[in-house]
């Protein structure tokens, strides 16, 4: 086990946030993490977390993981000061960090979430994990799934996933697999590229568009100047910047101020 106490870092704030969909609760305070074929359970407590892993695993993967190098508290700091809308929502969700997640993962997660909510999300890529993923056991016993690699889903028929709960999103997923696995498009060039020629590269995937790219780009590849603009989010800009979100103020770290917009929408007005 390894424990660390950190600023702006709460592990219930990230799970319900919306970029993220392989993260579960267990109990109050203790939550299961499965990425990069790894698994990892935290409990926090206030500032303090526990992570069950090896230090070693911490060091190489989880901390990098979840951008706890970061200075969140530094780009809460810079929200301008009249913006009482954005401090408001930064305040709310200063836990929040944007994670460092696989780019094939995310592209697959992010073409599922059209026209769809996030419980349901989790629940199709639950199933294509445990459907077409490897089954692994956890050093505390407990058995996951790792995500599908594209050539896992490339041989599938455009409907397969259909199974999944994935509807018409299937197509979007197998074909897009099958770009990866035959070659045709490359992920480490496009890990390569800046944010604008990444999300040019993403455009040309089958049922990528712009939202999905922006999100593909924030969370898959770490763009943080990425914004994602869905219903939630349009309406926000509508409501609060009838000038449109002063987005050079924040440069650098955009995405950072869409996630605390994001998760206010969705959890500030209960």
């Amino acid at each position: 086990m390894v424990t660390k106490e950190t600023d702006n870092f709460n592990i219930e704030q990230i799970c319900i946030s919306g970029q993220c969909f392989r993260m579960e609760p267990i109990d109050g305070s203790t939550y299961s993490v499965v990425a990069g074929g790894r698994y990892v359970e935290i409990t926090q407590e206030g500032k303090s977390c526990t992570f069950c892993c090896a230090e070693e695993e911490y060091e190489s993967f989880w901390r990098h993981y979840f951008d706890l190098d970061e200075d969140y508290g530094a780009y809460i700091k810079n929200i301008d000061v009249k913006d009482d809308y954005l401090r408001s929502a930064a305040l709310l969700g200063s836990g929040i960090r944007i994670l460092r997640q696989d780019l094939w993962e995310m592209t697959a997660s992010f073409l599922i979430s059209q026209q769809n909510n996030i419980t349901r999300i989790r629940r199709c890529i639950s199933n294509i994990c445990e459907t077409y993923g490897e089954k692994r056991e956890s050093t505390s016993g407990r058995v996951y799934y790792t995500f599908p690699e594209p050539e896992a889903l490339a041989e599938l028929e455009e409907d397969a996933l259909k199974e999944c709960n994935l509807g018409y999103r299937s197509k979007y997923v197998v074909r897009t697999a099958r770009s990866i696995a035959y070659g045709e498009v490359n992920l480490d060039h496009i890990r390569s590229l800046s944010y604008p020629e990444a999300k040019a590269e993403l455009l040309k995937l089958y049922g990528v568009g712009d939202k999905v790219a922006d999100c593909i780009c924030l969370f898959g590849l770490h763009h943080l100047d990425a914004f994602p603009v869905d219903t939630h989010i349009s309406q926000a800009l509508k409501a609060h910047y009838r000038r449109g979100f002063p987005k050079r103020r924040y440069k650098g770290y955009r995405g950072v101020m869409q996630q605390y917009i994001f998760y206010y929408e969705l959890n500030g007005k209960r």
